[in-house]
């Protein structure tokens, strides 16, 4: 496993994003669990979740205590292992989401987190996503106050532009270590706040990392010939994965870029964390990074 740094930490270079192991269609505790372990066999020390990854109402926190568990029975070591929480979002159980990044809300949830992963303060802690009826300062502030009491070591935003993203590392400074938005081989309209991200000195943490890359989303009307084959290409020719190919093709665009794909299963993190030892050619990189890839159906909230 290759590594990479969230706030002078050392962390693999693919996490895990545990949401899928706690909402909707979710896969049984054994199985949830297991992928956990396997993530952790494979040299994973990045788990990304949040206290609104659950599937019906009144089970706030169910990924973070899952995640919990999982540390708990694993059998080896874990204390190197980064868990990186959200809050300011919510789930009533009708399958929506909401946002509520009020000062006082996300203080209390992360008090409530740290209870529920149960160590002494939250490695990371991300605000998930800007509310539009809270001033953006006082959300961050928020942050800066849970940093000062010792609650969180290192805070983090998702969902945010290059401005909300400088305007934080002003209120927070050092404090602020991490960036997560959506970005993918579909989806690329965050290259902004990834490069501001690398030269701020933020990781910069894709969700739905994967996007774009299944055989239906490519094979539109121009056909499986399409540019946006690249991928499967690439990944026939090295005989593994077009998900590797993927996270590989993450790594490649800046030493700050940590991706967290999701699993349900332990072959799929499995897979996942070897593409950190996948280093791609200038010319595999070249046809990745003009392929024309289009994503089938909206993606889940990361």
């Amino acid at each position: 496993m290759q590594y990479r740094s969230i706030a002078g930490i050392g962390v693999s270079a693919i996490g895990l994003g545990a949401m899928p192991l706690s909402i909707e269609h979710r896969p049984d505790e054994a199985r949830a669990l297991a992928t956990v372990h396997a993530a952790l066999d494979a040299g994973v020390t990045l788990i990304d979740t949040a206290d609104s990854y659950h599937w019906h109402a009144g089970e706030t926190g169910h990924n973070e205590l899952l995640i919990a568990r999982a540390l708990a029975r694993y059998g080896g070591d874990t204390s190197h292992v980064l868990v990186a929480t959200k809050g300011g979002r919510g789930r009533p159980g009708d399958g929506s989401w909401t946002v509520d990044a009020r000062p006082d809300r996300l203080r209390r949830a992360a008090e409530d987190s740290a209870r529920r992963l149960g160590g002494e303060a939250i490695g990371l802690y991300q605000l998930h996503k800007p509310d539009p009826a809270v001033s953006w300062a006082d959300s961050v502030g928020a942050l800066r106050d849970l940093l000062d009491a010792g609650t969180i070591r290192a805070a983090g935003l998702s969902n945010v532009t290059a401005a909300q993203i400088r305007e934080a590392h002003a209120i927070l400074g050092a404090g602020l270590a991490s960036v997560q938005n959506r970005y993918s081989p579909a989806v690329r309209d965050s290259e902004p706040e990834l490069r501001l991200s690398a030269r701020l000195g933020l990781a910069f943490l894709p969700w739905s990392p994967l996007g774009g890359i299944s055989r239906s989303a490519l094979d539109g009307p121009s056909g499986p010939a399409s540019a946006g084959t690249a991928f499967h290409r690439v990944a026939a020719g090295r005989g593994v994965s077009p998900q590797r190919v993927a996270l590989a093709w993450h790594l490649a665009r800046s030493p700050s870029v940590i991706p967290v794909p999701g699993a349900t299963r332990p072959a799929s993190i499995t897979d996942s964390a070897a593409a950190a030892d996948l280093v791609l050619s200038a010319e595999e990189l070249a046809a990745l990074d003009g392929a024309d890839v289009r994503e089938a159906g909206p993606a889940v909230r990361g």
